[in-house]
């Protein structure tokens, strides 16, 4: 089992989650976070740390939002490794709970 970064991070993307992982599994996109699903030790650290609620066990990823399964073992392979906590984005609390964001998703 793994974990999955759900809708909610996009133009979130707190890093909160990221300090807390042992094995360095999530990766940076300009507006979203992902987790490398090969590398993901199902730890359970990180699903507490969002202050956004986006991060979910792949067996309750919410039925609307499996879709982000396979976009994160798809951009996992693309973007780098983030390893530190950043700030995050000045307007995140806006973007918090804002519904259909996945077309926001900056490849």
């Amino acid at each position: 089992m793994t974990f999955v970064v759900t809708e909610n991070c996009i133009n979130c993307k707190h890093t909160d989650c990221v300090e807390v992982c042992p094995v360095d599994c999530f990766h940076e996109g300009p507006n979203f976070l992902v987790i490398d699903p090969d590398e993901c030790i199902d730890c359970t650290l990180c699903e507490p740390e969002c202050p956004v609620g986006a991060i979910f066990s792949e067996e309750e990823v919410p039925p609307d939002q499996e879709h982000f399964k396979q976009i994160n073992a798809e951009l996992a392979k693309q973007w780098p490794v983030l390893t530190e906590k950043k700030p995050s984005p000045e307007d995140a609390a806006e973007w918090d709970g804002k519904p259909d964001k996945l077309k926001l998703l900056i490849r």
